[in-house]
């Protein structure tokens, strides 16, 4: 059983989550050193393990969102199955999830059922649309929500389709939300000694992402309509992407900086003009302004030389790194950001680091990712006190499976 002297290490999570939301925020919790209990399907287990697949069938996909996990791989339609997970909720504080709303009463789970298991048992219920609201049935992942909720009308060029980000942004933050969720119930049971069951839904998580647009619509009386503008950003000049010598980078001269931006590119009269003094004159110009700078910044060599200058006036800028360029990056390998990972299966990679730093716990604590169904007999035995015959039983006709890898 895997044991951590961390923030979190008398706390037990009960883990029904696949693919990344769900997973993330069990991944946020083991991270600060919760006991976490993943409970998989039989015979194939989280339906991201075929996914990211490079050495000994291993999946990389599924190490990054599930180290220090320990697996449980149970045939979940045999009520055998069921009944393991069942009695593993007595010994637990919290049961995250991420079915679609109403799979947990149907697989006799639900929140009211939980509480007959143990009284003061939280639930943390992660979906696409949340358990109310007329969309809570329709099936969904990130983008979907992403773009119910208005974001991806805010992503690409003004007269082209809206684009999709590269990355898990929803899934990643509602896991996070989720986590928060989770720990401030844990407070208030500590408190009160009461339970409760919490739903976070993806939509929620990215529409809380307008900082300014739906009260700028709404503020406006609908005057002012939000939506993409491509490499420039919608309120703030100039602020976006600018080409320079052999790349991009980003330069946000908006506000304060402005007239620091102007003495770095030697520009004081656009300082003084009176119709640049604010954003909206700015933007009004930005095409012009952004001929100005990109101008200026071919007289650079490269964009790193571009970065240090502005950087030397104080001007908030950066490169446009790719995510090979990342791995390299001085100050996101001295941090742990970009963290170096020796799993015992695929061997050295590289993937995030755990994003919160600790002054006195340890930070990027080692943990390993679970073979499918590795702690089946310790899980069983150790925490059920069920016994060596059983358990040999349960796995001779199949209710607990198990895979090395």
């Amino acid at each position: 059983m895997k044991k951590t002297d961390h923030a979190l290490s008398d706390i037990k999570i009960l883990d029904l989550t696949r693919a990344v939301a769900g997973p993330t925020c069990t991944r946020m919790l083991v991270e600060m050193g919760a006991e976490v209990i993943k409970i998989e399907p039989a015979p194939n287990g989280d339906m991201i393990r075929p996914i990211s697949v490079f050495k000994n069938e291993r999946s990389l996909y599924f190490v990054q969102q599930n180290r220090g996990k320990q697996s449980v791989c149970l045939d979940l339609k045999d009520p055998r199955g069921m009944a393991i997970v069942a009695e593993l909720v007595s010994h637990v504080d919290v049961v995250v999830e991420n079915f679609r709303p109403g799979v947990m009463d149907a697989m006799g789970l639900g929140y009211e059922r939980l509480r007959q298991l143990k009284d003061d048992i939280i639930l943390c219920s992660i979906s696409t649309f949340g358990q109310t609201g007329p969309l809570s049935q329709t099936p969904g992942y990130d983008f979907i929500a992403q773009a119910y909720s208005g974001i991806t009308s805010m992503i690409g060029e003004p007269d082209e389709p809206p684009c999709l980000p590269g990355t898990a942004i929803g899934d990643c933050s509602t896991g996070v939300h989720g986590a928060l969720a989770v720990l401030a119930a844990i407070h208030h049971r500590d408190r009160t000694g009461e339970g409760d069951h919490l739903d976070v839904a993806l939509v929620d998580v990215y529409y809380s992402y307008h900082e300014v647009n739906v009260h700028v619509y709404s503020g406006s009386d609908g005057t002012v309509s939000p939506t993409r503008t491509g490499r420039n950003f919608s309120y703030l000049c100039p602020c976006g992407v600018f080409r320079g010598t052999g790349g991009f980078m980003v330069i946000m001269a908006f506000l304060h900086h402005w007239p620091d931006f102007c003495r770095a590119i030697e520009r004081p009269d656009l300082a003084d003009d009176p119709s640049l003094s604010n954003e909206a004159g700015r933007l009004k110009r930005v095409d012009e302004l952004t001929e100005i700078i990109e101008t200026w910044l071919a007289k650079f060599p490269d964009i790193q030389s571009a970065v240090d200058y502005l950087g030397s006036f104080d001007v908030p800028c950066a490169p446009i790194l790719s995510v090979a360029e990342t791995l390299e990056n001085p100050h996101l390998r001295e941090r742990g950001t970009v963290r170096t990972v020796d799993d015992p299966i695929h061997g050295r990679f590289e993937m995030p680091g755990h994003p919160i730093k600790w002054r006195r716990l340890p930070n990027n604590i080692p943990l390993d990712a679970p073979t499918l169904g590795q702690h089946n007999q310790s899980i069983l035995s150790e925490v059920l006190g069920r016994s060596a015959e059983d358990i040999d039983t349960l796995s001779r006709d199949g209710v607990l499976f198990a895979k090395n890898c």
